[in-house]
């Protein structure tokens, strides 16, 4: 049907500007330069070479081209000197702007939302991850179906079927509805299996805990020092797509699920954020979030704010947070102070109170002691408290299980009883009732 995506060519690209509203605090040309440094990173993850950038500041943007003819003619001319293959809109374009500029640009013409659709395609490795990017895809490219009206018209047989018939174009919007339906049909499934999954989870004391974090801030890199799992990090943005879920352990004994999500992104397409709702429930359902920002980043204060929206719109905001500022090892500082950091990242929006920033380097390992920790002191579910336990001398399974699921801080021996004191999680308190002496 000619529906798909085509995927930005591992040649030359040449990217083309934003018409920007003076009214729109964006337009300062820093905040511009950096939205364009963004699609620049977006376009090398897509496999692009960037040869030309280009910022246009205009009252309103055109409704023919969005740019105008002035600018439309500069840009023909730089695509023949580049010899450039695309060009990529950071804004989005409407069907109509497409079409005209791929008309006078003779050129392949993206824009943002696009270009993130394609690298979104390129890295979904699960079925669930295909399904939500083909859905995506689908919605954004309906109403940018073009054909020749009645000159693709097909005539159907027998008794009222006489007249111009059926156009291609409605054929194929047809079909791609029906598509759109079995899809989200299918997502529903995955939904409710989810679904069990979660509730299966939370038949046992376990705690769930949500990275989340701009694109390429080292969620991925920290979930793998965390879980001691091998899920593919790389400075590419959008390099994990796909949710992944461990057991980690933390210093109390107490044992939780992290999940590792796909990272926020500026101006993240809305038909992104309404496919990915599957993934995004790891967000909205766990009983912790752990906010990771690249503390080396200038722009961390604007990711962190994008962040902060994204979990807005998704109904995440209240969940209780944990703010990890990664990448310290790349700070010029000796010393790094954590609430400092975060002051200056989060500004007025930075809660009073106990501290819930820390400093790591996801890299190195600095700073994973005093993050098991905050986590340890921060998460509601299944509380752990100091405790002693009496167990008879022969008692082995209950001691087992104690230090299994428990941090015994000291033990004592008696010729009857076996003495223990212990940080130990709710759970383990509730199943070894019968043994406790003291708590407090």
């Amino acid at each position: 049907m000619g529906l798909e995506v085509s995927s930005l060519p591992r040649r030359n690209a040449l990217r083309a500007a934003r018409a920007q509203n003076p009214d729109n605090v964006r337009t300062a040309a820093v905040t511009a330069e950096e939205s364009m440094q963004e699609l620049a990173a977006l376009a090398d993850s897509a496999g692009a070479v960037v040869r030309e950038r280009t910022i246009q500041t205009r009252p309103r943007p055109d409704a023919a081209t969005l740019v105008g003819s002035g600018k439309v003619e500069e840009l023909r001319a730089q695509v023949n000197f580049h010899e450039a293959d695309v060009v990529i809109f950071d804004n989005d374009l409407t069907p109509t702007q497409q079409r005209n500029l791929e008309r006078l640009l003779d050129v392949k013409v993206i824009d943002r939302t696009q270009l993130i659709l394609d690298i979104f395609a390129r890295r979904a490795r699960t079925r669930e991850g295909q399904l939500q990017v083909e859905l995506a895809q689908l919605n954004y490219l309906l109403p940018r179906l073009t054909g020749r009206g009645a000159a693709m018209s097909r005539l159907g047989g027998g008794i009222g079927t006489r007249g111009p018939g059926e156009t291609q174009l409605e054929t194929d919007r047809r079909r791609i509805y029906r598509r759109i339906k079995t899809i989200e049909h299918d997502l529903e499934r995955v939904r409710a299996g989810r679904s069990i999954q979660r509730r299966q989870r939370q038949s046992v004391p376990l705690a769930t805990i949500a990275l989340v974090g701009y694109t390429n801030a080292g969620k991925s890199t920290l979930f793998n020092r965390l879980t001691g799992s091998a899920v593919l990090a790389h400075s590419k943005l959008f390099a994990t797509l796909d949710p992944t879920v461990r057991q980690i352990v933390l210093p109390s004994g107490r044992r939780t699920l992290l999940s590792d999500t796909v990272g926020f992104i500026r101006n993240l397409p809305t038909t992104l954020v309404k496919a990915f709702r599957a993934t995004l429930e790891e967000v909205t359902e766990a009983e912790l979030l752990i906010h990771v920002v690249d503390a080396s980043s200038p722009e961390a204060p604007d990711h962190t704010a994008n962040v902060l929206k994204v979990l807005a719109e998704i109904e995440a905001a209240e969940t209780p947070r944990i703010l990890v500022l990664n990448k310290i090892d790349l700070l010029p500082e000796f010393k790094f102070d954590a609430n400092v950091a975060a002051q200056r990242i989060l500004g007025e929006t930075y809660p009073a109170g106990p501290s819930r920033a820390v400093g790591v380097s996801a890299y190195t390992g600095q700073g994973f002691d005093g993050l098991l920790s905050l986590i340890d002191r921060t998460l509601g579910l299944d509380p752990v408290a100091h405790v002693r336990f009496r167990f008879p001398v022969e008692g082995g399974a209950p001691l087992n299980l104690l230090h299994e699921h428990a941090h015994v801080t000291a033990t004592r021996y008696t010729d009857q009883f076996c003495e223990v004191e212990a940080d130990a999680p709710e759970s383990i308190r509730r199943r070894l009732a019968q043994y406790v002496a003291s708590a407090g």
